[in-house]
């Protein structure tokens, strides 16, 4: 019956420890890829004001549905990156991946930051389907929510920020940004969605 206990107990901790560094194993992971460096203006619960600096994106515009949009634009973007559609080294990935209508919801514009060491002359120039711009310095206005980000999700999120924004007599520009942290294998309640407004 002892021999018992103490197998049970080797094998429990045993079991802890594997799930202890495979979380530690994820979180550096997920933690160590490159985000825009804003500054933040104003915390207002889950509603924020950020000062973004200027930025580099690579773009594919796709056409369809948001979630047929992404998953071309990814598959585009990662091909330019990983340098499988082109020649020179890789490209670090970065986060988030932003979303932006460009045609009601019949097509969307998919983005990657570039990582920030890069100047626009720096990069390599992409294949067919994608293109490369430079965003402006910009104040934007964010809401942030966690989980697996559905269409109704953004949506209402969307609402919400606008409402928001509107209250403090700010003027959106633009677009909504869907903007997604995560990678499809990161736990729901542990994922970062956000919704971005630009203002004037």
């Amino acid at each position: 019956m002892r021999r018992g206990i103490v197998v049970l107990a080797t094998l429990t901790a045993g079991v802890s420890a594997l799930a202890i560094a495979m979380v530690g194993g994820w979180y550096w992971i997920t933690h160590s890829v490159e985000q825009p460096a804003y500054s933040v203006v104003e915390v207002d619960g889950v509603y924020e004001l950020r000062d973004y600096p200027e930025m580099v994106v690579a773009e594919a515009d796709t056409r369809g549905g948001r979630q047929d949009g992404v998953r071309q634009g990814f598959r585009a973007l990662a091909a330019y990156i990983f340098a499988k559609n082109r020649a020179g080294d890789t490209i670090a990935m970065t986060a988030p991946v932003i979303q932006e209508p460009a045609d009601g919801a019949a097509r969307w514009q998919i983005r990657f930051v570039m990582p920030s060491e890069y100047a626009l002359e720096d990069l390599p120039p992409p294949a067919e389907g994608v293109v490369l711009e430079r965003w402006p310095a910009a104040r934007k206005a964010a809401i942030r929510f966690g989980g697996v980000a559905g269409d109704g999700d953004f949506e209402r999120h969307e609402d919400r920020l606008r409402g928001w924004v509107a209250a403090r007599g700010l003027t959106p520009e633009g677009q909504a940004l869907y903007a997604y942290y995560d990678d499809p294998w990161t736990p729901g309640f542990l994922r970062r969605n956000e919704v971005l407004l630009r203002l004037q």
